[in-house]
């Protein structure tokens, strides 16, 4: 009986017309986006198979497909670990890779100076959890101390958000081995161009993927990379809450990624040339960038970091507060006010007013975070050119 035109048009080149393509001799070049929730089967012990680990396969979009799949072997591959996972934020990829490290009653370590929305998260929102967190300085602490019997995790960044701080990730990395810590950082700043943690003994790299590792400001995401064993921990966490990153948005990470060496050197480049011209300008007070041989963190970051790169973000300090930070942002037609990073162009953002919104009065001071404070992420223009409107903009104050 010949089918309907409804049948044929639903069934016609659908899913199982991939059975035809697999048997042919040549394959796209690049990864098609897998835009299906499900997949079929066309038995139970096909499903059964897969779900014991006995066949390779995917089932259902959200426990995994293969543009993620793709996606995560291109971050694992690059930072030099044994699996890696997406996740549909950067703070989905932090929040599910700590519940996957903690349980009640808990304790993890963290340093204080981080992105507001991970402070946030670990100073309020885990107590609900019953996990208790403390802020110490990395390298102005000994972190050994505050360690309790219930300290199950370490978290810090490579380069800290706003103030560029760069932790010492061997002596970190020997400290939780020594007591059978996790040593999570987050890498968003210096990606693996710049910094390979991993290798310097931490356990698990995560990223804001929406920021560099993208790099062009058209998706939001993020990742986690590291051992096997813990990783498949997190994934069944990602698994249970659902942050799944979509298929469109995995192709689109995994596109971006092909660049990445390309555009970290650039930016880290550009920021260094804006840096050390900042650093002598007359209306800064000061400049934190780990790139500078003034800094603080030069020594720390120039052993740690690679290919003689420190990162495209700088922030400063200008010679005053909020009226003057106000005065220059508006005062900057193509350098746009921003509270993101990483993309192609160079942007400012106000931490005290976006990033950091949500800290206490207290904690920022206590941190070094002043509303005269702005911070620059520097894009993939000439230098000259950044360093002119810039310049232009810090006449008006």
């Amino acid at each position: 009986m010949s089918k309907k035109i409804s049948t044929k048009l639903i069934h016609t080149g659908d899913g199982q017309y991939y059975k035809k393509l697999n048997t042919y001799k040549s394959v796209p070049e690049v990864l098609p986006v897998y835009n299906t929730s499900v997949f079929a089967f066309d038995d139970v012990p096909s499903v059964d198979a897969i779900y014991d680990k006995e066949a390779e396969g995917y089932i259902y979009t959200r426990i995994r497909h293969p543009n993620n799949d793709a996606v995560s072997s291109i971050l694992a591959a690059a930072d030099g670990a044994e699996d890696g996972v997406v996740f549909s934020s950067g703070m989905s990829a932090i929040t599910i890779s700590i519940l996957a490290a903690v349980s009640s009653g808990d304790h993890i370590i963290s340093s204080p100076v981080l992105y507001g929305g991970v402070h946030d998260y670990l100073q309020n929102e885990l107590k609900r959890f019953g996990v208790e967190v403390i802020f110490v300085d990395f390298n102005r602490d000994n972190i050994e101390k505050y360690i309790q019997p219930n300290t199950k995790l370490i978290y810090t960044e490579t380069i800290c958000n706003p103030l560029l701080e760069v932790p010492d990730i061997c002596k970190v990395s020997e400290i939780a081995k020594k007591h059978n810590l996790l040593f999570y950082i987050d890498n968003t700043f210096a990606t693996a161009i710049v910094a390979r943690p991993l290798e310097l003994g931490a356990d698990v790299v995560i990223y804001s993927a929406t920021k560099y590792l993208s790099g062009h400001s058209d998706i939001v995401a993020g990742a986690a990379v590291g051992r096997t064993d813990i990783i498949e921990k997190i994934r069944s966490k990602l698994v249970l809450y659902g942050a799944i990153l979509g298929a469109t948005d995995s192709w689109l990470l995994a596109r971006s990624l092909r660049t990445l060496d390309l555009r970290v050197k650039k930016h880290s480049e550009n920021a260094l040339k804006v840096a050390e011209f900042l650093e002598k300008h007359p209306k800064i007070e000061k400049v934190f960038y780990p790139g500078l041989k003034s800094s603080p963190d030069f020594e720390r970051a120039k052993s740690q970091f690679q290919n003689g790169l420190y990162g495209g973000m700088l922030s400063v300090n200008l010679k005053g507060g909020e009226k003057e930070a106000s005065i220059v942002i508006k005062s900057m037609p193509e350098i746009k006010y921003v509270p993101s990073l990483a993309g192609t162009a160079t942007t400012v953002s106000y931490a005290a007013k976006t990033s950091h919104r949500f800290y206490n009065r207290e904690d920022l001071e206590k941190c070094g975070i002043t509303f005269g404070q702005l911070r620059f992420s520097i894009g993939l223009e000439d230098a000259d050119d950044i360093i002119e409107e810039i310049d232009t903009a810090l006449e008006k104050i």
